[in-house]
Order: structure tokens, then C-alpha cells, then sequence
């Protein structure tokens, strides 16, 4: 059972909304997507193919998952969002808090039922493998690291970065990968707080948002990421860049969306719905180097760029409603002994 009720989150998101929304952009919009941001996931291709495609317009969205969540909440009489993308621990809290309601789209049979909640409030579009997003020549001549515990080497020091697993989903991924590698469980968050106070005290930096660029530009020249931002920053933005999935072990995840409950534009939001798990949509997905969740959408093509199957098979699936369950509890004890 999720134990915390978010109320600082939500207070601070009902202050915050006009930094993630372009001012304006909900009454110019067909539809609002929470969570869509633009160099993210490719969304921006995304949104511009639901725009060319189905003539909606979708306004890019840079919320993370947890702001996401709390701005639901926080909306949750007088909903402002009509679908809303989200790391599966958040998908599956924003089923249980009642801010989105169930919808099967198009092609509903061809994802697994272990990636989907069975009434339709959440299901997967796509997957990502965490693991460590380098920019080679921000090294400035070290080693790329193979292993969580290399991160903790002063020669790194200043180096590494890890978006705040305290509201970002990719955090607490990175937190979960860390926790199972060291021998933890959900029920024991001890091997990741020991690892990230270390980190810490290894100058580590710690953004709140998606921080593609800042890996480009050298800023982070390590961070923990998925396979799908390191892929593209190699293969499209011709980056010196390469994707280490760490020897002791990692993890692989779900994104999921949902239809917002309550939604003030509920059919744009399922023809949405329908496009991201259509032949297209799951298309543009793997393009931009995601699994997506209708393995059928993969092609030789996009899966020769990815790593060999030997170093995905480090990568292990988790119990996701574990995952969820849990992820409040690490973030008190996040907060209390690590920031």
C-alpha cells in the first residue's frame, strides 16, 4: 500500500504548474500530455507525427514523473491534463490515488499482461534499461567506467550525476538498480543509502530534470540514464558517447500512460492513446531506441544499435508493484540520510 500522501509535492506543484506549461498552452492545446518533454524519449517526434497524423496539437510538457503525479493531485476536482506518460511506479500510485480511469487502446491484446493493469488505468508503450550515459571525451582521458563501484573512485570525482530519485522516475530507477546490484531489497533500502552517501561525498550532481544536454555539452560527463538517450546521443546527435550497463547488474523498466480522470478532452486523449501503440507510434519509438512494448514494431535495423544480448542480459525486470510500493518509504529514508 502506498503510504505517503504527497501533500508537500502537491502544494508545490500547484505553485509550479507555469514552469513545466508553456503559459497559454492548455486553452491553445487539443490535447494536454503531462510529462511529454521534448528531449525525452523522443516526445518531440512523437508530438509531431499525433500533429501531422491525427491534426491534434500537443504542447511539449517538461514535468518529470513525480511532478506529474502531484499536479494530478493537485488537480484532481478540475483535471487540467487529458493523458499523462509516467515511470510504472508512478502509473501504478496514480491508479491507486484515482486520478486516472481505465482505457484498453487499439492493440491492447499485443501487450503482456504483466505490463498492464488489467481495467486499463495503466499500460506499458515502451521500456528502457538503466544503466551509465558517458560522455567519453568529458573524461578528459579516464577510463570509462565498467561498475557501480568505479563511481566512487576520486578520479571521479565531480563527475557523476543521477536525476533526484526522490521525484524523478529515472532516479529511483537508478536507485533500485544500485539497491538489487548491492544485494537489497524493497524491504531493504540500506546498500543504496550507503552507496549514495558515498556518491555524494564523490561531489556527485544531482539534477531534477532530464539532463540530455547537459551530458552533450561535457557538464555530466556521467550519468545515470537509460540505453535510449545514450543511443541517441550516439547515433543522431554524433556524440563521443557510450552506454555501460554496470557488471555488478541493472535493471529494466516500463514507461506507461494513462487517460487522466476527468479529462476535459477524454477522445483526443485515447486517439492519442491509440497512436502510441500503433504500427506508427510504437514505429517511432523503437526508432528513437526504445523497446517498444509490441516487439513486432523492432526492427533488425534499430536492434543492431543497441548493446549485445550478453550485456542485456545484466539487465533483470523487478516486481514492479514491489516497486511501487516501496517507493515512498526510500524516499523518506532518501531524504533523512542521504540529501
Amino acid at each position: 500500500m502506498i503510504l505517503n500522501t504527497w501533500k508537500s509535492a502537491v502544494a508545490a506543484a500547484s505553485l509550479a504548474i507555469s514552469a513545466f506549461v508553456a503559459p497559454g498552452a492548455a486553452q491553445a492545446a487539443d490535447a494536454i500530455c503531462y510529462n511529454c518533454p521534448p528531449e525525452w524519449a523522443d516526445w518531440a517526434g512523437q508530438l509531431a507525427a499525433i500533429k501531422s497524423d491525427l491534426g491534434l496539437s500537443v504542447p511539449h510538457d517538461n514535468k518529470n514523473s513525480g511532478q506529474s503525479l502531484a499536479q494530478l493531485l493537485a488537480e484532481k476536482d478540475n483535471p487540467v491534463a487529458d493523458v499523462v506518460y509516467l515511470g510504472v511506479s508512478f502509473g501504478i500510485q496514480a491508479a491507486e490515488k484515482g486520478v486516472v480511469t481505465g482505457y484498453k487502446p487499439k492493440n491492447w491484446n499485443d501487450i503482456p499482461a504483466d505490463l498492464k493493469d488489467p481495467d486499463g488505468k495503466w499500460f506499458t508503450i515502451h521500456s528502457g534499461t538503466l544503466g551509465l550515459f558517458v560522455n567519453v571525451d568529458a573524461l578528459g582521458g579516464k577510463p570509462v567506467p565498467k561498475t557501480w563501484a568505479d563511481l566512487l573512485k576520486p578520479e571521479y570525482k565531480g563527475m557523476v550525476g543521477y536525476l533526484d530519485p526522490t521525484s524523478a522516475f529515472v532516479g529511483y530507477v537508478g536507485a533500485t538498480a544500485v539497491n538489487q546490484a548491492m544485494g537489497g531489497t524493497f524491504d531493504n533500502w540500506k546498500p543504496a543509502l550507503a552507496y549514495f552517501k558515498k556518491l555524494a561525498a564523490n561531489d556527485a550532481i544531482v539534477p531534477k530534470q532530464t539532463s540530455y544536454a547537459r551530458v552533450l555539452s561535457g557538464e555530466i560527463p556521467i550519468l545515470f540514464d537509460y540505453d535510449f538517450n545514450a543511443y541517441r546521443a550516439k547515433y543522431k546527435d554524433k556524440a563521443n558517447v557510450v552506454f555501460v550497463i554496470p557488471e555488478e547488474g541493472s535493471v529494466v523498466v516500463p514507461y506507461v500512460m494513462s487517460l487522466v480522470k476527468g479529462a476535459p478532452h477524454p477522445e483526443n486523449g485515447k486517439k492519442i492513446l491509440d497512436y502510441v501503440l500503433s504500427d506508427k507510434g510504437q514505429g517511432l519509438w523503437a526508432n528513437a531506441y526504445l523497446r517498444p512494448v509490441r516487439s513486432s514494431a523492432m526492427s533488425a535495423e534499430a536492434k543492431a544499435k543497441f548493446l549485445p544480448d550478453s550485456d542485456y542480459a545484466r539487465a533483470k525486470a523487478v516486481d514492479f508493484l514491489a516497486m511501487a510500493a516501496s517507493q515512498d518509504a526510500f524516499r523518506d529514508q532518501y531524504l533523512k540520510e542521504v540529501r
